[in-house]
């Protein structure tokens, strides 16, 4: 029979203004993935065209082909539509292209790669289609990543090449912004597939590509190969590959090259590139030929290739920090150069070289400390040191480059600020040495009567007091303080002020102790006055206070604050107040400030903390209360409830944690867990984890007492537990639920059930963040502690989860720094959960139910030994299960343990550990161990 293309549901509007080739190219991508049709014809004789096919496969031709049809067609259209000013339209294309997507997955790669190669298309259009395209092949979260790219494998490897091949033919397009798009989505499936042996051919092409004569294919195409750079790990590349990259890297950089494009995407790919060229740098002649090309970039005229060159030198400096001896001294003059005399992005980066080089030596030395030796691991050249005499210098002529409204602007960064930063490095890598070198610049400005001087004077102080001991900074600081208090009440220019005020905190931060005069009440009456000021200089005034009354805390007792603490809470508490308060952080430090000062509050001084309370609590009601919001002033009142209920934990943990004021403060449990609870309701991760953080420290100061709000809060609990998309709010109720654990102890039993289903679930999910879980191991052990044999009925599904979490932990090889942090702090959760097990079933008729695990917990902690890569808290925490497990099993384990190497050499180095805590730990086990072993 023929079918009309008018007798398909709302298509004959589409058909009746497309030719029959479009309809064909539609046809084409529309059927991709559905059932073939081998009866269909198309004709275009006289009128639109028609469809030629069978009654039976028109009855089995189902509504997604049609949308999918439409959407092919119409594609460009939809895609113009998702970027339109009208709402209703735009939210309309989104729901069309979702739909589209998740119908028929072919069809929509294919439509959107064969927009994105067109160039009779709409750049807007095609930009949006590579978009798309990329946000199709990646995510952020880790298991919706997992999802893409196993989606992408499994597609028709006809599909596939078609998208390949249109993404390819893109470098070629005249339209830059369609080749830049289609080199980072090139990029997103090379990191999908070079890693499955997958496109082999991809990187010989691309470099077939840079011999042709057109710039802009040239451009592209090392565009491209930087993103692929970026994306793919150097594992999947072999070293014949990676050497024909850098070679077409590097003569794309040449000044021979006269295209600017070109050399700027040559430069931005070797940043991406160097990953790659370990060997290259190793090989004495191509690191010098790098080294030589990357130095003649940073004095190209064009100021982009400058910028980018000089990335190329911070980033060898991090990567290749022990192969830089030889170019030191030409770098230093290039750095100092483009310092001086160039614009301010290209000198950013030639300043953040010397900050580089200065985070290696700090890591270096703080790793090997007074242990190091010129035949350790990573040797330390003292680049800085060495280069000391003419950095200093340079850097310091940075500090009067400042921005009349740098203050003022939160995310400013501008020369002096990169320059003082990098003096503070410096004076971190190189200790005493820098002192002598800075001095005589602020003593010869430090009164100048340009505020610039003056600033940058302060500035200098300010930033060398991390580093230089106490010993040699003291004298100065006792007689620059008072120079820095009248400074700051009486010097005319504000960013002088906020810079000394900064300088202030500073000393306190760390120069606070018994060699340092400080006059606590006359600072106290000054800052106090500088909260009165300006916002950028009352927030360093509330820094100050805050590192002072840190510094307070540690003295002892009798509090130096003490005389004035109530004029310092009102204080801050008028801060808080303040019409302006919102600007730069102002009323976030004020409160910052009044925790630390509640925290090192004395029992002279807590009456006036438990004033507090009711003040707090009051403050909160009221954002509770505020009805018809804007949007933005919605987020200002969600950051204040973040703030009060932030205060409250503390004041809880302070007034909850004495016996004098616990409680006097109890009184207002119901008022606060009535406002707490109110707070949930407001729909706001960061409100909820300050909320949560508040109600655990309350249920720690309540105890058992805290019971009669479980039922309310409840619902809450599982909330949190549930929440995977704001992991930090799951995060912190997991840490909630140990601290009801311990102020309910067996209370908590009627809850478990939920809790533990929760829980498992957690676990079990490949949507929640990874950190959460070492912290829900840990709550098994909380939870079984409390509840001791009661845990029973979850062993059969905590243990298994337990074991499988722990053959995991001992699989990790080669990983990085993050990987093998995050292993401990798993290994650590799976041993504290053993740990709160094992004592839960302590002295219980039930202990034996344990006996079936024990072979398990031994092997966990025999390959941890064998592993040698535990940390100090892993270590400890080992050696406790060791002995809780041979206290509470004893005699019955005994031939178990017997066995193991955790029993013996385990055990015996921890005996020999430096650390007080481990050998501790130890010693208690060994004497559990030969217990259970005798007995």
């Amino acid at each position: 029979m023929v079918m009309e293309a008018t007798r398909l549901r709302d298509l004959g509007f589409l058909f009746g203004k497309c030719s029959s080739r479009i309809f064909k190219d539609a046809l084409a991508v529309a059927s991709q993935g559905l059932p073939s049709f081998p009866n269909l014809k198309i004709s275009s004789h006289r009128g639109p065209p028609a469809l030629w096919i069978s009654e039976e496969e028109i009855n089995s031709l189902a509504i997604p082909f049609e949308f999918s049809l439409i959407m092919a067609v119409e594609i460009t259209q939809v895609l113009l539509n998702a970027q339109s000013v009208d709402a209703s339209a735009r939210k309309y294309a989104e729901e069309s292209l979702n739909q589209f997507q998740d119908q028929n997955l072919p069809s929509f790669f294919l439509a959107l790669s064969g927009e994105l190669a067109n160039n009779d298309k709409p750049v807007d259009s095609r930009k949006l289609a590579g978009l798309i395209l990329k946000n199709t092949l990646d995510a952020k979260e880790q298991h919706r990543k997992n999802d893409l790219i196993q989606r992408w494998l499994s597609l028709d490897m006809f599909v596939k090449a078609q998208v390949k091949g249109c993404l390819l033919q893109t470098l070629s397009s005249p339209v830059s912004d369609a080749r830049s798009t289609a080199s980072q989505v090139i990029a997103k499936v090379a990191g999908i597939e070079l890693p499955h042996k997958q496109w082999p051919e991809l990187i010989s092409t691309l470099l077939s590509n840079i011999q042709q004569q057109q710039s802009h294919v040239k451009q592209a195409t090392l565009e491209t190969l930087g993103y692929l750079c970026e994306e793919v790990s150097p594992d999947f590349v072999d070293q014949d590959q990676v050497n024909k990259i850098l070679t077409a890297v590097v003569q794309g950089m040449n000044a021979s090259e006269v295209n600017n494009d070109v050399r700027l995407s040559a430069t931005r790919a070797l940043y991406n590139a160097l990953g790659f060229a370990q060997a290259n740098f190793s090989n004495d002649m191509e690191r010098d030929y790098l080294m030589r090309v990357v130095c003649e970039a940073t004095l190209t005229p064009e100021l982009k290739i400058r910028q980018a060159a000089f990335e190329c030198l911070v980033a060898i400096s991090s990567s290749y920090y022990d192969k830089l001896g030889s170019y030191m001294q030409d770098i230093f003059i290039i750095t100092a150069k483009a310092v001086k005399e160039d614009e301010e992005p290209v000198a950013l980066q030639a300043i953040e070289f010397w900050s580089s080089i200065c985070d290696e030596e700090i890591d270096i030395l703080d790793e090997y400390g007074s242990d190091f030796s010129a035949d350790s691991d990573t040797p330390c050249f003292y680049f800085i040191r060495q280069a000391l005499p003419a950095l200093v210098p340079m850097l310091l002529d940075t500090l009067l480059k400042q921005e009349e409204d740098q203050d003022l602007d939160e995310g400013a960064w501008n020369i002096a600020m990169a320059g003082g930063t990098c003096l503070g490095l410096v004076a971190r890598t190189v200790g005493d040495d820098i002192v002598p070198l800075v001095m005589p610049f602020i003593e010869e400005n430090i009164s100048k009567p340009d505020w610039r001087q003056r600033e940058a004077a302060t500035y200098a102080f300010g930033s060398i007091l991390e580093g230089p001991s106490p010993e040699k900074l003291t004298p100065t600081i006792n007689v620059a303080l008072n120079f820095m208090l009248t400074a700051l009440i009486n010097d005319p220019n504000n960013h002088v002020k906020d810079t000394t005020a900064w300088t202030v905190g500073r000393i306190f931060e760390f120069m606070h102790g018994p060699t340092v005069e400080i006059p606590v009440r006359t600072i106290l009456s000054v800052l106090l006055q500088c909260m009165k000021d300006v916002p950028n200089v009352a927030e360093k005034a509330c820094g100050a206070l805050y590192f002072l009354a840190r510094g307070c805390e540690v003295v002892g007792s009798a509090s130096p604050l003490s005389p004035l603490f109530a004029d310092i809470i009102q204080a801050l508490l008028s801060v808080t107040h303040r019409e302006d308060a919102g600007e730069s952080r102002l009323r976030t430090a004020a409160y910052e400030t009044l925790n630390e000062v509640v925290r090192c509050a004395t029992d002279e001084t807590t009456p006036i903390v438990m004033q507090l309370v009711p003040v707090i609590m009051v403050e909160l009601h009221r954002t509770l209360e505020a009805q018809k919001l804007t949007s933005d002033e919605r987020e200002k009142q969600n950051e204040l409830q973040g703030l009060l209920c932030g205060c409250l934990q503390v004041i809880i943990q302070k007034l909850g944690s004495a016996e004098p004021t616990k409680y006097t403060f109890l009184q207002y449990t119901d008022q606060m867990m009535d406002l707490f609870l109110r707070v949930f309701a407001c729909r706001n991760a960061t409100v909820h984890e300050e909320a949560m953080l508040a109600i655990g420290a309350l249920a720690y100061a309540a105890g058992h007492n805290f019971l009669k709000y479980m039922q309310g809060f409840y619902p809450y609990l599982e909330m949190g537990l549930q929440n995977f998309e704001e992991y930090q709010v799951c995060a912190i109720t997991v840490g909630v639920v140990g601290d009801l654990c311990r102020a309910l102890d067996d209370k908590i039993l009627p809850f478990c059930d939920g809790i533990m289903t929760h829980l498992l679930k957690d676990l079990s999910s490949n949507q929640l963040h990874r950190s959460v879980k070492p912290p829900i191991f840990s709550c098994f052990g909380d939870i079984a502690l409390a509840i001791g044999e009661n845990f029973e009925k979850y062993l059969i599904y905590a243990m298994p989860m337990l074991q499988s979490a722990a053959e995991l932990s001992t699989l990790v090889a080669e990983a990085d720094d993050e990987m093998i942090e995050y292993t401990n702090q798993l290994r650590n959760g799976i041993l504290e959960a053993h740990s709160g097990i094992l004592q839960g079933f302590k002295n219980s008729p039930k202990t034996q139910l344990l006996m079936p695990y024990a072979s398990n917990i031994l092997q966990f902690l025999d390959s941890l030994y064998n592993e040698k890569d535990m940390d100090d808290i892993v270590m400890k925490a080992a050696v406790g299960v060791l002995g809780d497990l041979a206290d509470t099993l004893g005699a019955n384990a005994g031939p178990l343990i017997s066995q193991s190497v955790s029993s013996k050499d385990f055990l015996e180095e921890c005996l020999a550990s430096d650390e007080h805590l481990i050998k501790e730990s130890a010693q208690w086990a060994k004497f559990a161990v030969s217990r259970a072993i005798s007995g």
